[in-house]
């Protein structure tokens, strides 16, 4: 892979791309896996195939090979995002025997990543008509690459690879890093292979008729803080299974009679189950593989907001952990302040080094106001006051950080400028150095004040008023009610942009606004900032063809001067910004146009491998008999993508929950036409109450069924 010098030093290089062939993800706590569909490691594509480990690729070769040849393909998929499961045939290929005919042999390769290591069986069934003597081989090897290596950042100096330690099971590979961590990585073979290299593991298999036998591949990922697996596979799987099962077991159960509908939600919930990872501050959904398999404050937060009435527990884990890694001093190579929420964490040799900034960075201006918001949000949907207590202290800090570091310049809004040298230019969620600018496509200069993070703000201080009251501090709430009222009428006299019908994408170091139709203001709908009599101007302009493409939502509309649909935030389209769009448009009662959006997403997701909702998309135009057009080095499964499923079909139901009040409120419920009906049961409401619910459409109207009803909950219908 070339390895360029360009602007953006941590950009994600692509020579080629990851839709070239498919991949397979697995994924545990800290490990992931990509492998090709035949369940080989190759460097091929983006070269980012390997087992990773806390930010380090501990495998970069994986061959399994019949007389020197591939087994041919038969099939490739992922059950439950917890087993990998691959069936083969031979090739053609010959021995001192004589040839072995294709489809002589079956071989059936089963994955699965527990506790930092990757278990595999390998099961070859010969079903020829006479006995056969098998040669095969697995090649191996591991480069102990930084994931920022494996995205393309060359490095100066490496640290030292050291001679593969052989046994007659088993090969250790090591390398002492820059760090002085060794890292290692144990390939364990069961039984035995005839020979083992330090490269290769070959083996020869005698197999009479419709005889199977049996290979154990164990990849275990070693360094100073892994805490080694010290069983086998029966053991991981048992063990993954259970776990799977328990998280699971946090969802309410959602269901419709639309079958791909259906697979849609089933895959999201698996993506979102394996993308948590279980964290010494609480459960946390990590961002995205390959490139953002850590945790992310904005993406957590978001993720949590978007499955909030579905599962809880997921807000519960994000705002522990937000809390206990908030920044507590001023330093400007991290982007930290104090009361500043985190943006991203790194494991691996580069953050250890400080090659890279991102060991525990807080260049995010956004995730500071957006964890009080969901800590707002979180109390209002599961009365939960014993957390808030238990942050509040943390969220006065976040409160006090926009209003002295946010907002340095004293105007009212929460701005952002780099402090560091090697941060973030640009900190919003849409982060690509070229991602703000003003209408003639000039990049807009610092400090700059975003039209969403204002909203942010605003629902972050109507949270926190909530918070407040609750707590008994009724003056501290009423402080922050009419800070927010104040906010909400500022934001509109400097953001609006009549003409463009459309709030400012920002306003730039001088204040003045950045004249750019971006969805940026669709999040503003999302909050409540926007002002009533702006939302149906809004609602136009996001559904036009400038914005909707048939698939979703582009970030920026196709008549600005930097629109292009392969851009990664200049005109692509990301589910979960579609999501926040749709959800905000329905709470100012335009549910028409939430279903639109709902049903781009869900038909881009039938196109996708696995149906899968990746990071993002391109923004071309849709087109009839044509398929979205995908973005080539995209995250799948991305957290937030997956999470948008939940927070789509929220808006159109127009569901809501109150723990104080017990209740259930739906109001002007729709249903997309797709959707006959929709069925939620275990729907939590506070700690001891629960229902199940039935939605059904008829026509353009919605019936609700209450089908069981536990504890004291109420439900609500508005129509």
């Amino acid at each position: 892979m070339e390895v360029i010098q360009i602007e953006e030093k941590f950009y994600i290089l692509a020579s080629s791309d990851r839709t070239a062939e498919c991949s397979r993800v697995l994924k545990s706590g800290e490990t992931f896996a990509i492998f090709d569909c035949h369940g080989d490691i190759q460097p091929i594509g983006l070269g980012e195939q390997g087992i990773f480990h806390e930010g380090t690729r501990f495998l970069s070769k994986l061959e399994l090979r019949f007389g020197g040849l591939r087994p041919l393909l038969l099939g490739s998929t992922i059950k439950q995002n917890e087993l990998l499961a691959i069936d083969l045939m031979n090739p053609d290929f010959t021995t001192e025997d004589g040839l072995v005919r294709r489809d002589a042999i079956h071989i059936f390769r089963s994955k699965l990543i527990w506790e930092g290591s990757c278990q595999e069986q390998l099961r070859l069934t010969n079903f020829s008509l006479g006995t056969l003597q098998i040669p095969f081989t697995i090649k191996f090897a591991a480069d102990f690459a930084d994931i920022f290596e494996v995205r393309g950042t060359k490095r100066e100096r490496r640290g030292n690879l050291a001679p593969v330690q052989l046994a007659a099971a088993s090969a250790k590979l090591s390398y002492q890093g820059l760090d002085g961590a060794v890292r290692t990585t144990e390939i364990t073979f069961c039984p035995q292979p005839e020979r083992l290299e330090a490269d290769e593991a070959r083996y020869l298999v005698t197999l009479e008729p419709k005889q199977s036998v049996i290979i154990g591949i164990t990849v275990t990922c070693g360094c100073r803080q892994c805490e080694v697996f010290p069983g086998y596979f029966q053991q991981a799987q048992q063990e993954a299974h259970a776990s799977l099962l328990q998280l699971k077991s946090e969802y309410c159960d959602i269901s419709t009679d639309n079958a791909h509908f259906n697979i849609l939600l089933e895959r999201s919930q698996a993506d979102l189950i394996m993308m948590t990872t279980r964290t010494p501050h609480g459960d946390y959904p990590y961002a995205g593989v390959p490139w953002f398999s850590t945790a992310f404050g904005r993406d957590g937060i978001i993720t949590a907001l978007e499955t909030l009435w579905a599962n809880p527990g997921i807000a519960r884990g994000v705002l522990t952990y937000l809390a206990a890694t908030q920044a507590e001093v001023l330093d400007a190579e991290m982007d930290a302040e104090p009361g500043k929420i985190i943006h991203e964490t790194r494991m691996g040799e580069m953050a250890a080094l400080q090659e890279i900034p991102f060991g525990r960075y807080y260049g995010s201006v956004d995730s500071t106001p957006l964890f009080i918001a969901l800590a707002g949000a979180y109390y209002r949907r599961t009365g939960d006051l014993q957390l808030i207590e238990r942050i509040w202290e943390n969220i006065v800090r976040a409160l006090n950080w926009i209003d002295v570091y946010g907002d340095a310049d004293g105007d009212g809004f929460v701005e952002y400028a780099r402090h560091s040298h090697d941060g973030l230019m640009q900190q919003g969620w849409k982060d690509s150095n070229d991602s703000v600018f003003h209408a003639d496509g000039t990049l807009a200069q610092g400090p700059i004040a975003l039209c969403e993070v204002q909203g942010y703000v605003y629902d972050a201080k109507l949270g926190a008023a909530g918070m407040a009251s609750a707590l008994g501090d009724e003056a501290h709430a009423a402080r922050l009610r009419e800070e927010a009222g104040t906010i909400k009428e500022r934001f509109d006299q400097a953001f609006w942009c009549e003409d463009l019908s459309c709030y400012a994408l920002a306003l730039d170091g001088a204040k003045r606004p950045c004249r750019v139709r971006s969805s940026n203001a669709g999040h503003c709908l999302y909050t409540g900032i926007a002002a009533t009599e702006r939302a149906g101007a809004l609602a136009a302009q996001l559904l036009s063809e400038d914005f909707y493409s048939g698939w979703g939502v582009r970030t920026i509309a196709s008549c600005e001067k930097r629109y292009n649909p392969m851009s990664y935030h200049n005109g692509s389209i990301w589910p979960h910004d579609s999501a926040l769009v749709a959800y905000g448009l329905a709470r100012y009662g335009f549910t028409r146009h939430a279903m639109t959006i709902l049903e781009g997403i869900f038909e881009a997701s039938q196109s996708m491998d696995l149906q899968r909702l990746p990071e993002l998309f391109c923004g071309f135009e849709r087109h009839d008999c044509s398929s979205p057009i995908l973005y080539p080095v995209a995250c799948a499964p991305q957290s937030w993508a997956a999470a948008s499923v939940y927070l789509l079909l929220q808006g159109c139901m127009g569901l809501s929950i109150d723990a104080e009040k017990k209740q259930i409120r739906l109001a002007y419920p729709a249903l997309p036409p797709f959707l006959d009906q929709v069925t939620i049961n275990n729907l939590k409401v506070g700690s001891d109450s629960a229902a199940d619910i039935v939605l059904k459409r008829h026509g353009q109207d919605v019936a609700v069924s209450v089908v069981r009803k536990e504890g004291l909950v109420e439900i609500v219908i508005i129509k």
